[in-house]
């Protein structure tokens, strides 16, 4: 039991560590045409761009934060609830 859980703990690992490695490839492979608008554009334009970027990036970042913060803090509820309640465990 205890080596299943090690190895689907190492597994997942390994999993995540793949697809961190693999990811900046895709990251690489920018649009053409936000390339050659930045390039002609100005300061000001570059700006722009990066506060569009930011405002597009951090709402939905954050309100995944906020998800997985809940989702986090409620992941007891039930087990507490029927403990409480005095129920068995091994029915």
């Amino acid at each position: 039991m205890k080596f299943e859980k090690t190895f689907r703990m190492a597994s997942v690992a390994l999993t995540g560590l793949v697809l961190v490695v693999l990811a900046p490839p895709a990251f690489c492979q920018s649009c053409a045409l936000c390339y050659t608008q930045a390039a002609s554009s100005g300061s000001r334009m570059i700006e722009a761009l990066r506060s569009g970027i930011l405002v597009l990036i951090i709402p939905p970042t954050l309100m995944w934060l906020v998800i997985a913060a809940i989702m986090y803090s409620k992941r007891n509820q039930f087990k507490r609830a029927d403990k409480a309640a005095g129920s068995n465990p091994n029915w």
